[in-house]
């Protein structure tokens, strides 16, 4: 059975998720697919199960009633791939912002002896293509900020492009997952290191999609700042056994 899985959550990415699919499914490496998709009304989920026919061992799809958040979505596929017995199991985004050449690099660092990559914005600079200058700092910033509060050392604590080894999402308990928005990143990265596993971060380039609309609201980042200082709170009366 192949070894690795992509979880990508969808809603309303009828312009990118066929593409996306067959571009993945054409790598060097046998992955397979997981979309989660949340009711999507324009057909994604319609799109997906058609090209089921055409991949019926490697597509797969779990489809929810409605908009539940990023977090439940990855959470959801994260105890899916574990139940399949996945070893190497990914996140990404639909739109082409995450390269899907750069799953190879990412699944590399994990056999190399990381217990999760990043695929990482911010370690060699600003590697960010046709973002906004206010979408630039705001995300930058929020990682310095993470750091700043939690004092973990990692340069894109917001990055969704991630890989991680099985026995990471077994022994983090994912119920305790609280966030569900842009906070759920940072949640899971601190989680990570609190319970001792290895992060390494790999660069990447981000480009900013071309086709669909982007789902990143000013209540998604409202999440994340007062919720980091509550994690970093809640962290203190916790216990994190070591994987």
């Amino acid at each position: 059975m192949p070894d690795s899985i992509v979880i990508i959550p969808t809603y309303n990415e009828k312009e990118n998720i066929e593409k996306m699919i067959r571009k993945v499914f054409s790598l060097p490496h046998d992955f397979h697919i997981l979309i989660i998709d949340d009711g999507s009304p324009d057909g994604t989920a319609t799109i997906v199960k058609s090209l089921m026919n055409v991949y019926p061992e490697q597509l797969f799809i779990e489809e929810r009633a409605g908009k539940q958040g990023l977090g439940t979505a990855y959470i959801h596929g994260f105890k899916w791939a574990i139940a399949h017995h996945y070893d190497y199991i990914f996140e990404m985004d639909a739109d082409f912002s995450h390269n899907p050449d750069d799953l190879l690099k990412l699944r590399q660092a994990c056999i190399d002896g990381a217990d999760a990559a990043i695929g990482s914005r911010y370690s060699t600079g600003v590697n960010v293509v046709n973002w906004p200058m206010s979408r630039v700092l705001m995300s930058y910033f929020a990682s310095v900020y993470v750091r700043f509060i939690t004092g973990i050392d990692v340069a894109d604590s917001t990055a969704g492009f991630m890989c991680y080894k099985r026995k990471v999402l077994e022994t983090i308990q994912l119920d305790k997952i609280k966030f569900v928005g842009y906070a759920f990143q940072i949640e899971m990265k601190y989680t990570t290191i609190k319970h001792g596993f290895s992060l390494v971060e790999v660069p990447i380039i981000f480009i900013n999609r071309i086709m669909g609309t982007s789902k990143m609201s000013g209540g998604i980042f409202k999440e994340a700042f007062f919720g980091v200082i509550q994690m970093k709170i809640n962290s203190i009366f916790r216990k994190y056994p070591e994987g």
